[in-house]
């Protein structure tokens, strides 16, 4: 799966941004509690972002971002691309 993201405001660095953990998926960072240990040994980069940046990204990354604490808006349009059906008898909702 890719993701192509389009940022419509700025992600600050001190407005919650987008973390992830380098290496997340790779390292078996996926639900379970895993992702605490994966952040521990990996740690994150901050994804910041100016309206107008697109972001391309593989979709399974190990991901968080705390609560926005200011009042400007973090707008995205952001849609998930996949070539093949979803695994294990997943579907997409609404489809």
């Amino acid at each position: 799966m890719l993701t192509l993201r389009v940022h419509l405001d700025d992600m600050p660095d001190d407005d919650a941004p987008l973390l992830i953990a380098p290496a997340g998926p790779i390292a078996g960072g996926g639900g379970g509690g895993g992702g605490r240990a994966t952040v521990a040994r990996c740690g994150t980069i901050r994804c910041v972002a100016a309206a107008g940046d697109i972001w391309c990204y593989a979709t399974a990354i190990l991901h968080a971002s705390a609560a926005a604490h200011g009042h400007r808006r973090r707008r995205v349009s952001q849609v998930d691309y996949a070539a093949d059906a979803l695994p294990a008898g997943l579907k997409w909702p609404g489809i």
